[in-house]
């Protein structure tokens, strides 16, 4: 065994603090990145960076060696594909291919980072770790399937855990912009009844699960979900996110009904003429399907604690924004 360690998806958001973490632990970091990828940052912090291309098997073994843990976080996110084929190339095909080699070179952890989506909507939250699986998108539908992928060569004797991420934010973050900048401006609309579940996770707690994860025994074979110590409702969320802005609570609302049915139809539109639709219904469904999760598994098996208060964490976030003009 190398002593190394793997990261995959190291150029994103959650890879890039793993990597952070790794190297101030004093590891040895080698990280799997596209020929497009901007990597100044991580070969400034450490990182070996290994142009490699994970969909493909020849390319991965020729690159892999007995590295003693694998952080596998690369996936096809919504917004670079849309076809469900085109998710499985990544979520479920490039998965494979690490799993393998993983497997043949003997490594000694793959953590493998799935996603809670895999449980779609929740209908009777807090939902734990063994509540079904109901993805609701292809998205959703791959990293299931390179969920239960994984699953399979860890029960045929890979040393492998599975973490399950709640809504991930922090500084730096961008997905979650789309919450800060229109509340930042005064130009929100909640969209239905705002008492829809939201959960969320701090990176740095998101990070420590990781690390958790990938040390205690307790985890080999099992599967987690890493989230922040509550949810609220997202009306709670928006107020609280105004207030660490300090701007006015948002007052604006609609129904839920109408706008989703005009974004079905803006993405049906969209989709003749081939352009990206400015409103489509897995973004207006975000309203509507509440997402709220137990991480009871997490502290009693791994001694997970979250340290950073949702309020904290928002503040964090909302002065990083600020500073970097992304407001």
């Amino acid at each position: 065994m190398s002593g190394k360690i793997l990261v995959t998806g190291a150029t994103g958001f959650t890879g890039r603090a793993i990597c952070e973490r790794l190297i101030k632990d004093g590891e040895q970091v080698v990280a799997f990145v596209r020929s497009t990828s901007k990597t100044d940052d991580l070969k400034k912090m450490g990182v070996e960076c290994r142009v490699v291309d994970i969909t493909n098997p020849d390319d991965v073994r020729r690159n892999f060696e007995a590295f003693r843990k694998v952080f596998h976080i690369a996936a096809a996110f919504r917004t670079e594909h849309s076809e469900l084929e085109e998710f499985r190339r990544v979520n479920v095909g490039a998965t494979r291919n690490l799993l393998e080699a993983a497997r043949d070179f003997k490594v000694g952890r793959f953590i493998h980072c799935s996603t809670v989506g895999v449980q779609g909507e929740i209908d009777d939250p807090p939902a734990s770790e063994d509540y079904r699986m109901k993805p609701g998108d292809h998205y959703q539908v791959s990293k299931m399937e390179g969920e239960l992928l994984a699953r399979d060569y860890f029960r045929a004797g890979l040393p492998g855990t599975i973490v399950r991420p709640v809504g991930i934010y922090g500084p730096g973050d961008t997905r979650f912009l789309k919450l800060f900048r229109p509340i930042a401006r005064g130009r929100f609309v909640m969209i239905g009844s705002g008492k829809t579940l939201y959960h969320m996770t701090y990176i740095d707690d998101l990070v420590d699960g990781f690390m958790l994860a990938s040390d205690r025994p307790e985890a080999l074979g099992e599967a987690f979900t890493i989230g922040g110590e509550r949810f609220t409702t997202m009306r709670e969320l928006v107020d609280e996110i105004a207030d660490v802005l300090g701007v006015p609570p948002v007052r604006w609302r609609v129904p839920y009904f109408p706008v989703y049915v005009a974004a079905v139809i803006c993405a049906a539109l969209c989709k003749v003429i081939h352009v990206a639709p400015p409103l489509y219904p897995r973004r207006v469904e975000f309203f509507a399907k509440s997402r709220a999760f137990s991480i009871e598994k997490a502290k009693k098996l791994l001694g997970f604690s979250p340290k950073v208060s949702l309020r904290e964490g928002l503040r964090r976030t909302a002065e990083f924004s600020r500073e970097h003009n992304l407001l």
